[in-house]
């Protein structure tokens, strides 16, 4: 998959999650409580992570793919 594809699905669920919390601040006033859960521990976390993908992706991906560094082994004298 190319890194055009990639970003391509990842916005495209940033806007798509963005939509219920849309409708959760126009909802009716009565009507709230039935829509926080879902808009609190789902919507809104993937929303941020998605968007730190988008902004700091590449910094992540670079920190993995370098791996960890080798301990420095010491010498006897």
């Amino acid at each position: 998959m190319s890194s055009a594809t990639k970003r391509s699905i990842v916005r495209w669920i940033h806007i798509v999650l963005a939509i219920p919390i849309v409708g959760y601040v126009y909802s009716p006033f009565d009507q709230i409580p039935n829509y926080a859960p879902p808009t609190r521990f789902v919507f809104v976390p993937v929303l941020v992570l998605s968007g730190l993908w988008m902004w700091k992706g590449h910094v992540v991906r670079r920190l993995f793919s370098k791996g960890s560094p080798q301990p420095v082994q010491k010498q006897c004298e």
